[in-house]
């Protein structure tokens, strides 16, 4: 008999540090100048990253 494959936990995608409210509006946080609105930048220590087309800005 085959064995079945262990579900090892998720993390969640924590979409709701994301964004932040202003002035009772919801507002974006950093997003990709090349890919648009829709793509957010990955933030990370010393720099944001976009994992579509990667670009970077450096902090």
């Amino acid at each position: 008999m085959a064995k079945k494959k262990q579900v090892k936990n998720k993390k969640p995608s924590k979409k709701y540090a994301k964004y932040e409210i202003k002035d009772k509006k919801l507002t974006r946080k950093k997003t990709c100048p090349k890919c648009g609105p829709g793509i957010f930048l990955a933030e990370h220590k010393n720099r944001f990253y976009c994992g579509s087309c990667h670009y970077s800005e450096m902090k």
